[in-house]
């Protein structure tokens, strides 16, 4: 008896176990990966108030520019060349 039930639960839990483990992971990590609605609308959020609080940074930087012709912002703008040049990237990040 027992010679016959140990190879039946050993081929059960490799043909029938096994995949439906590797399947049910699988099913979990695919729904797991992907954004929700919730998270669209968060990240949408979350874009506008950025671009917000950099239109208020442009604002104060061009007041504080105004009252004092010898500063000079230490962030980038991203529209000048200066923007994707690597060297001006590692400069701002050592003065941080």
């Amino acid at each position: 008896m027992e010679d016959t039930l140990v190879p039946i639960f050993v081929v059960g839990m490799l043909f029938i176990g096994l995949p439906w483990l590797v399947m049910h992971y699988v099913t979990r990590w695919k729904t797991a990966a992907t954004l929700t609605n919730d998270d669209e609308r968060m990240l949408g959020d979350m874009h506008e108030l950025a671009r917000r609080l950099e239109d208020r940074l442009d604002t104060v930087e061009r007041l504080v520019a105004a009252d004092n012709p010898d500063w000079h912002p230490r962030r980038l703008d991203h529209e000048s060349e200066e923007y994707a040049d690597l060297d001006n990237i590692r400069r701002l990040e050592r003065k941080n």
